[in-house]
């Protein structure tokens, strides 16, 4: 049963949302669902990293504001959010990735630090703004682990450019939360870190399923560096759903739920690179694992999982898959996506696609009495664009 706080009927209806880095895998995803839902969506980021790009392929632009320019031209997301004046923003724009960060570590605090910072200095200065949700990295986090799952309040680092930017990202949020965003009536400003996204539409390239996917499509073995490494693997809508969800907490409540939120699997969902691998390979039908020999300029945690028991007890939110579905319908959505590109035009099959596992992932949500499934969004609308 849903909370006297629970999201209302409609939320989204009509709210102009804008969404930084709606051009990448997760900004894509949310765009597309908040246009479902009826937002009047906004986006601003750089031109899509990969090719191919869920954006291009869904037509995104077709159906959102796409603008494009550096995160960190403040000058530009003020004229934004002028122009716009968004009632929540969602800023995802970074540079998400561990490896590139050794390679570019100035342009990766640039991006991630100074960019966030760019877009609290446009959020203060817009009235009209009444929720900002910050996308961290579940990454944030000092290591060595404490031998549990990490929760919101546990001291945060990084050994690595992109875990430390991300840190140092969530420390200049509680800064201005404190200094700008603390009054009666004053934006709602969160920050949100979520485990590992799977899901069709990501081709990036230091990721384990985009790499599998291509090796399995190419007939080529799975080549793995960090075979025992452990991430909390999750379905990308999960942490959508939550984002959506704590967004409308904020709006009718929003001191209340102005602080740092995880959005991770439940526990048996955080295994090591290689059970997923071969998870990935008995959904598939065919397959084959090659280790090999990891870099070590480029190291990463062996190690990470995160506790989601905040959101579960005041959100009501807790995840609507398991590592089982998870791998099947990132599977799945990515055999019809290649089959799509096949097409001369794939956009119509793709928003129907997405369309369709979004409704899939609701109704499973549903059906387990998760509170913003449970009559507490409106019916998806447009689906096929």
């Amino acid at each position: 049963m849903a909370n006297s706080e629970s999201p209302a009927p409609g939320f989204w209806l009509g709210k102009r949302v804008l969404v930084t880095g709606h051009t990448g895998f997760k900004g894509s995803w949310l765009c597309y669902w908040l246009h479902l839902l009826g937002a009047r969506v906004t986006g601003y980021a750089l031109a899509p990293a990969t090719s191919p790009h869920l954006f291009g392929l869904l037509a995104l632009s077709e159906l959102v504001d796409s603008r494009y320019g550096e995160i960190g031209d403040t000058n530009t997301l003020q004229q934004l959010t002028t122009d716009v004046r968004p009632d929540v923003v969602f800023h995802l724009a970074a540079q998400a990735q561990v490896v590139p960060s050794y390679a570019q570590p100035e342009a990766t605090f640039t991006t991630n630090l100074m960019g966030t910072v760019a877009v609290l200095d446009a959020v203060r200065r817009c009235a009209s703004v009444r929720v900002c949700q910050v996308v961290t990295s579940d990454k944030c986090y000092a290591q060595p682990g404490p031998g549990r799952p990490f929760v919101e309040g546990d001291a945060l680092g990084g050994s690595d450019p992109y875990s430390a930017s991300k840190a140092a990202a969530e420390i200049a949020v509680a800064a201005y939360r404190q200094s700008f965003f603390s009054d009666t009536g004053a934006c709602s400003v969160a920050t949100v870190r979520a485990g590992n996204a799977l899901g069709g539409g990501d081709w990036s390239g230091q990721r384990l399923l985009p790499n599998s996917v291509r090796a399995l499509f190419a007939g080529r073995p799975i080549r793995l560096t960090q075979p025992e490494a452990v991430r909390p693997w999750q379905y990308v809508l999960e942490p959508l759903s939550g984002y959506l969800s704590l967004a409308q907490y904020q709006y009718g409540n929003p001191q209340a739920y102005a602080e740092a939120w995880n959005f991770g699997p439940n526990s048996e969902s955080a295994v090591s690179v290689r059970a997923l691998a071969q998870r990935t390979i008995r959904e598939w039908g065919s397959g084959e694992l090659e280790m090999a020999i990891p870099d070590v300029q480029h190291r990463e945690e062996p190690e990470l999982r995160i506790s989601i028991d905040k959101a579960r007890q005041r959100l009501e939110w807790r995840p609507a898959f398991d590592l089982t579905r998870t791998v099947q319908a990132t599977v799945r959505s990515y055999r019809a996506l290649y089959a799509a590109m096949e097409q001369p035009d794939p956009r119509r099959q793709v928003r129907a696609l997405c369309a369709d596992d979004i409704a899939t992932y609701t109704q499973t949500a549903r059906e387990r009495g998760i509170s913003w499934a449970c009559g507490n969004t409106p019916k998806v609308i447009g689906a096929a664009g």
